[in-house]
C-alpha cells in the first residue's frame, strides 16, 4: 500500500513536534502500551475498594455488573478520540497538547493541569493501599494498624516506583508487564472457582448469575447516576498507555489503539468479577465488606493459603498503578515545558535513561508531600476516601475536553466520509457530553453531607473542595503564569488537522507531521 506522508519544511525543527522532546524513540511496542493503559487503572485496587460502595448505591444491588456496562460507554467513546488525536498528534502532554492545539493556550494549560491534579490526588490512596497490604501480606499485624507504619510504608512504596520510573521506559514496562501478569491471572482464577464454587457447593446467600444483572434498563436513574460516578474511578487510568506514545514504535497508532482496546479488557474484568463477586455470598456481603470486597471473599473462594493470591493481586495492582500514575504526570509536564508553558526546568531529560528526570522527581517528591500530610493529619482516612471522589472531577474534565475537542481538530475532514464523521467527530463528542452530564450530576451528588465520609470545612463537602476547588486553583495559576510565558500564551485558537492524516489512516499509509523526525529513520544515540 502506498504511504502517506506529511513532511516538514526544509530547515525547520518543531521543539514541540513528538520526537524532538528528547524522549527514548521506539523504546516500547504496542503490547508495552496495553499493558501500562490497562496496569494504570488498577484493576483489582479498583474494584476491592470501589464494587461494594456500587452495590450500596440505594436501588442497585445486583445490577452492578450493568452499572460498569454504562460506565464503559464514554470511557471507550473519549478513548477513540484519543486515537484520532494520537494519529495527528503523538505528544506526551495529550490532552494539553491537543486542547491547546483546538481550543486555546488557556484551556490548555488548566487541561495539562487538571491531569497533574489527579494523578497526585490518586497517588496517596494507591501508595497506602500498597503499604497496607505488603503488611497484610506478611502477617504485621503491628505495622498493619499502625498509622505511622503506614506512612512509612505509602512513603518507600513511592520511592520505589519513581526510581523505576526514572531509570527508563523500557524497566517501566517490564516491570508492568510482570505485575499485570499476576493481576490478570488471580482475577481471572477468581471467576472460574467462584463460579464453580456456587453452582456446585452453593455456599451461604450464594446467588445464580441471572440476565438481568446487566440490564442497565432495569435500575432508575436516580440509583444509576450516582453509581456511574463511582464507575468513572473504576476505568479511569487508560490513557497512560497514550502518554508514552514518543517513546512507542509506531506512535501514531500503536498507543491509540491500546486505549481502546484496553477499555474493552477493562469492560470484561470488571463485569466478570463483579458478576462472580455477589454471585458467591449475594450483595450484602458485597456492601457490607464495601472497604475490601476481594480480600473478603478470597478466602472463601480460595481457601487457605491460597487466598494469599488476592492480597498479592491487590498489593501488585496499587503498586503497578502507583508506577503508572508518576509516568504520564510526568510525561504531560515535560510536554508542557517544552511547549513553554511551565518553567524550562520540567523539561529536563536524563541524558543516560532518557526519561523526564526533574518532573518524575517532582512527582515523586510531592506525592510524597501529598501522602504524608493526608495519613498524618486524618489517621481515620475519612479524607482519603473523600479524595478519590474528588478527583472525578478532574478526570471528567481533561478526558470529557478531550472528545469535545476532536471533531473541532477534524472538522476539516468530518463530510468526506461516514467513518470520519462517525469515530472522528460524534463518537467523541458524545462521550465528551456524558462525562461533562456526568461532573455536573458529580457536584449535586457530592455537595451532600450524606454522600461523603468526612465532614464539610468552611461548609464546602471535601469532594468539591479538593475538586472542583483544585480545577479552580488551576485557573487561577493559569492566570498567574500568563505574563511569564508570553509565547506560549500568545498561541492562535481552533488549528486543524491536517487532511492527510485521516486519508493516511483509512489507507493504513505511514504517518507523519511537520516538525516530527522520521521515524524509519534511527539516529544512534
Amino acid at each position: 500500500m502506498e504511504s502517506t506522508t506529511i513532511t516538514e519544511p526544509a530547515g525547520s525543527l518543531d521543539p514541540t513536534a513528538p520526537g524532538n522532546k528528547g524522549l527514548k524513540t521506539d523504546a516500547i511496542g504496542y503490547v508495552s502500551n496495553l499493558v501500562i493503559a490497562i496496569a494504570s487503572t488498577a484493576p483489582a485496587y479498583s474494584l476491592a475498594a470501589t464494587l461494594g460502595f456500587v452495590v450500596a448505591v440505594a436501588g442497585v444491588g445486583v445490577h452492578a455488573p450493568a452499572v460498569l456496562l454504562v460506565a464503559f460507554i464514554p470511557m471507550l467513546f473519549v478513548s477513540v478520540g484519543y486515537r484520532f488525536f494520537n494519529l495527528a498528534d503523538p505528544d506526551a502532554g495529550t490532552t494539553f497538547a491537543w486542547v491547546t492545539r483546538t481550543f486555546g493556550p488557556q484551556l490548555g494549560w488548566i487541561n495539562g493541569w487538571a491531569i497533574f491534579l489527579a494523578d497526585i490526588i490518586v497517588m496517596a490512596s494507591l501508595a497506602a493501599i500498597a503499604s497496607q497490604y505488603t503488611y497484610l501480606l506478611v502477617g504485621w499485624h503491628f505495622a498493619q494498624h499502625s498509622n505511622v507504619m503506614l506512612i512509612v510504608g505509602a512513603v518507600i512504596w513511592i520511592v520505589l516506583m519513581t526510581w523505576i520510573c526514572y531509570r527508563g521506559i523500557e524497566l517501566s514496562a517490564e516491570v508492568q508487564t510482570v505485575l499485570l501478569g499476576i493481576e490478570i491471572f488471580t482475577l481471572a482464577l477468581f471467576v472460574v472457582v467462584a463460579l464453580i464454587k456456587v453452582y456446585a457447593n452453593s455456599p451461604a446467600h450464594s446467588i445464580h448469575v441471572s440476565a438481568s444483572w446487566f440490564n442497565p434498563f432495569d435500575l432508575s436513574w436516580s440509583a444509576l447516576v450516582p453509581a456511574i460516578l463511582l464507575g468513572i474511578f473504576i476505568y479511569w487510568g487508560w490513557d497512560s498507555g497514550v502518554a508514552v506514545n514518543e517513546e512507542s514504535r509506531d506512535r501514531h497508532r500503536g498507543p491509540g489503539k491500546a486505549a481502546v482496546v484496553s477499555t474493552v479488557v477493562l469492560l470484561l474484568v470488571y463485569v466478570t468479577v463483579a458478576a462472580a463477586a455477589q454471585a458467591y455470598h449475594g450483595t450484602a456481603f458485597v456492601a457490607n465488606n464495601s472497604s475490601d470486597v476481594l480480600n473478603a471473599l478470597g478466602s472463601g473462594v480460595f481457601g487457605s493459603p491460597l487466598d494469599k493470591l488476592v492480597i498479592i493481586t491487590v498489593l501488585t495492582s496499587a503498586s503497578a498503578s502507583t508506577q503508572t500514575t508518576i509516568l504520564p504526570t510526568a510525561r504531560t509536564t515535560l510536554s508542557m515545558a517544552r511547549w513553554d508553558a511551565i518553567p524550562k526546568a520540567f523539561g529536563r531529560v536524563h541524558p543516560r535513561f532518557f526519561t523526564p528526570s526533574f518532573s518524575t522527581l517532582l512527582m515523586g517528591s510531592l506525592s510524597i508531600i501529598w501522602t504524608v500530610a493526608l495519613l498524618a493529619f486524618n489517621p481515620s482516612q475519612k479524607v482519603l476516601g473523600d479524595t478519590i471522589s474528588a478527583l472525578g472531577f478532574a478526570v471528567v474534565f481533561y478526558y470529557g475536553f478531550t472528545g469535545l475537542a476532536c471533531p473541532v481538530y477534524f472538522r476539516r475532514d468530518l463530510f468526506k466520509s461516514v467513518r470520519n464523521f462517525l469515530f472522528a467527530g460524534v463518537i467523541p463528542l458524545v462521550g465528551g457530553v456524558m462525562l461533562g452530564y456526568i461532573g455536573v450530576r458529580s457536584f449535586g451528588y457530592y455537595n451532600k453531607a450524606a454522600n461523603n465520609f468526612s465532614h464539610a470545612l468552611l461548609g464546602i463537602q471535601t469532594p468539591i473542595l479538593v475538586g472542583v476547588g483544585g480545577l479552580i486553583l488551576g485557573i487561577v495559576l493559569m492566570f498567574a503564569s500568563w505574563p511569564f510565558f508570553p509565547k506560549f500564551f500568545s498561541r492562535g485558537w481552533f488549528e486543524t488537522a491536517d487532511p492527510a492524516v485521516l486519508e493516511a489512516d483509512a489507507a493504513h499509509g505511514k504517518v507523519t507531521i511537520p516538525g516530527e523526525p522520521d521515524p524509519d529513520l534511527k539516529v544512534p544515540r
